[in-house]
């Protein structure tokens, strides 16, 4: 940049601005999932952008950093040294953080972030962690003004976004449903499958967190946005078994609608994993059940753990031949619309996609004013979804009537 940005931010009762020397950050560049948000946006931050990489092992940072065409700086920063944050998210306007599983190391880098007024994007689809930062940090970072945004890749922007996006093809001032089947063929990381059993491990204490949440946070004034949850069942959407899906995802999607009067005077969503057969469907919640199970059994939980151990990954073939589809139903006003977001292979190449430019939105695009913890779709909304379409991700209004491909 040609200019030194400044953000202001309070700070012992008196505003003051700092420079930054960094439009953005990367925390976690040296694992699986970061080495690929640094390959993009090394090939796609705009000419005169100011990048760090940034993790705990100098050595490793080094070999990120020799392998990029672009030039960017090299950052030594550890989640067990609190200084070595304050002074990354005090150098950087935008940090990106792929350090998990968030739940066990993620809050001292939100905590930086928000007593420097630094915006902030995650890959977290822990819903504990989410609900813990917005009751310890949403207030402070309202203050601060930082924008702090969870959830930055297939959880959950293809659904936040994507949910807006069938809002915004109904009637405005009038009830709304919408429910989301989402389809997708691919693998997933050793970070990733960390992540996953530790917020299964926490089942109560993510329930007890939300509840203590949704108290703080309440509906918004003359409206409601709640989630419906499901059962497994044959939809009439699309003639398909389909069985809810305990994601995070049904929580971002209303979070926005909360915030956002587009969303109606009452909204509510459903969030479902489309399947091929009742088999299919049963298998997979008995699958999953079984795996919460052992979750909540510390040996056998390591066990799970080291089958795929983080920092590896699919390999490229297989992510070449990944992808997704998230096809929503909606209703409002008498007017009902079928819409379809879809891409590549969703846990990591368009995740690096996605998290890269909301980072890059963050940093570089006109938004509306916001702060506090936020989400992707009131934060950046339809500028966010412009990028991403650009970038290769499709949001598709389907003709009426449309119930689904087959299931591959």
């Amino acid at each position: 940049m040609d200019e030194v940005d400044t953000l202001r931010f309070l700070g012992d009762d008196e505003a003051m601005t700092t420079p930054r020397e960094f439009d953005i950050a990367l925390f976690g560049a040296t694992g699986f999932t970061g080495g690929l948000i640094a390959d993009y946006l090394a090939a796609h931050a705009p000419e005169g952008a100011t990048i760090a990489i940034a993790g705990r092992t100098a050595a490793k940072v080094a070999e990120v950093r020799n392998r990029l065409d672009q030039d960017v700086t090299e950052v030594i920063a550890d989640v067990s040294d609190p200084e070595s944050l304050r002074s990354l998210a005090g150098r950087t306007r935008v940090l990106i953080s792929t350090v998990g599983p968030y739940t066990l190391y993620g809050e001292p880098v939100v905590k930086a972030c928000v007593e420097a007024g630094t915006d902030y994007v995650d890959l977290t689809g822990e819903p504990e962690f989410v609900d813990r930062m917005f009751l310890k940090f949403h207030e402070r970072a309202m203050e601060t003004s930082a924008r702090i945004i969870h959830a930055c890749g297939f959880d959950s922007i293809p659904h936040d976004l994507g949910a807006q996006f069938t809002v915004e093809q109904l009637p405005e001032g009038v009830p709304i449903t919408v429910r989301g089947y989402v389809t997708m063929n691919g693998t997933f990381s050793g970070g990733t499958a960390a992540s996953a059993l530790e917020a299964m491990s926490h089942m109560g204490d993510a329930k007890k967190a939300h509840t203590k949440r949704l108290a703080k946070e309440g509906q918004p004034l003359g409206r409601i946005a709640e989630v419906v949850r499901g059962k497994v069942a044959k939809s009439a959407d699309t003639g398909r078994w389909a069985l809810p899906m305990p994601t995070v995802d049904p929580e971002i999607v209303v979070t926005s609608a909360r915030s956002l009067e587009r969303y109606g005077p009452e909204f509510r969503y459903s969030h479902l994993m489309d399947t091929k057969s009742l088999p299919q469907a049963v298998g997979t919640m008995a699958g999953l059940g079984a795996i919460a199970g052992l979750a909540q059994i510390g040996p056998a939980r390591r066990w799970m753990g080291r089958r795929v151990p983080p920092g590896t990954g699919p390999a490229p073939e297989k992510r070449a031949t990944s992808w997704f589809k998230v096809r929503f139903f909606g209703e409002g006003g008498g007017v009902s619309v079928v819409t379809e977001v879809a891409g590549g292979d969703p846990g990591y190449g368009e995740t690096a996609k996605m998290i890269s430019e909301s980072a890059l939105c963050l940093a570089f695009d006109d938004l509306p004013v916001t702060a506090g913890q936020v989400t992707t779709a009131a934060a950046m909304g339809s500028v966010l979804r412009g990028r991403l379409e650009s970038a290769g991700i499709t949001f598709t209004v389907l003709p009426t009537g449309t119930r689904g491909e087959p299931v591959t």
